[in-house]
């Protein structure tokens, strides 16, 4: 299956780079996909019109295949999904919902669809709706998380169904890739690492907070909301568990003041770096992370250790 999505997308090495909000910008995408693997423009709640401006300067800056994550809640949608087939994307990775109303639409454009899932059922109802392939993501993973880990919740996936599961939580090195491929994946999706990438447009605030986080250093706020992020602890996070707390005995609880509290949270990490008051979306690898390199640099130094590993494993 690895090769087979490989071809069907025209990558070179099966790694995605993940579609992380005001990270993944042309210059990210671009440097993924000349490395050989897939980089991804982050839609999110943008119009349509932002979108075609991304894809175009991507495309000015790589003549490799490139992905755009088409979040499926945003009020643009629709506009985007017209602009993603009309500037012949080749693959859509989808979030935050079901991809089934617009698969005629994506199939009709030579789209691949890639949805993001979280659990066996959304899993066997992605491929019932006509997805290529699923991005299998563990709680392990920053940002917007699932309440299974990677490795309980991926072989139940491959298990259930009969397309490509793309694995996505806890993978920064050639060890979890190999992890994951054991598992049976056909390739991973790395987001944390990337971020620190030199391409990346991150700030350096951002970047310094993965390269020095511990494995104890991400914490999950949103629980009672039921839509949990995991982000690297702060005073942001400090002030919003403290709130969720306080809400937790609430019979009718005021979700308004968690939503201002996380308003712009994550443009203030990753543009203005605000340490404070800044959302650092990371997965609970970030204690893996320990160097800002070049996408090339990164994809090699993943594909050179899981080469190792796979021809020369290590039994203890």
């Amino acid at each position: 299956m690895t090769q087979s999505l490989i071809e069907q997308i025209g990558i070179d090495y099966p790694i995605i780079q993940g579609a992380m909000s005001w990270v993944a910008t042309p210059s990210l995408a671009a440097a993924v996909s000349n490395a050989g693997g897939l980089g991804m423009l982050g839609s999110g709640h943008e119009p349509s019109e932002v979108i075609r401006k991304a894809i175009k300067e991507t495309k000015e800056m790589t003549d490799k295949p490139f992905g755009v994550n088409v979040l499926l809640l945003s009020p643009y949608v629709d506009d985007v999904v017209d602009v993603v087939c009309e500037e012949n994307i080749k693959v859509v990775t989808t979030g935050a919902g079901t991809p089934g109303k617009y698969m005629k639409r994506f199939k009709e454009a030579g789209v691949t669809v890639i949805p993001v899932v979280a659990s066996v059922a959304l899993a066997r109802r992605m491929e019932k709706e006509g997805a290529d392939a699923i991005i299998c993501e563990g709680m392990e993973a920053g940002g917007h998380i699932g309440k299974l880990t990677t490795m309980t919740l991926v072989p139940q996936v491959v298990d259930a169904v009969d397309i490509p599961v793309i694995v996505a939580g806890g993978i920064a090195d050639g060890r979890g890739m190999a992890a994951a491929m054991f598992l049976g994946a056909a390739a991973v999706q790395l987001g944390t690492r990337f971020v620190v990438a030199h391409e990346s447009i991150a700030h350096d605030t951002f970047k310094q907070r993965i390269i020095k986080a511990r494995d104890i250093d991400t914490v999950v706020t949103g629980q009672i909301t039921g839509h949990p992020v995991r982000v690297l602890r702060n005073k942001l996070t400090r002030e919003y568990l403290k709130v969720e707390k306080e809400m937790s005995s609430d019979e009718h609880p005021d979700f308004s003041r968690l939503e201002a509290l996380a308003k712009g949270a994550l443009r203030k990490a990753v543009v203005e770096g605000d340490k404070h008051g800044g959302s650092f979306m990371a997965g609970q690898i970030a204690g893996l992370v320990n160097k800002e390199q070049s996408c090339h640099d990164i994809i090699q130094e993943l594909m050179s250790e899981y080469d190792e590993l796979v021809s020369h494993p290590k039994i203890f």
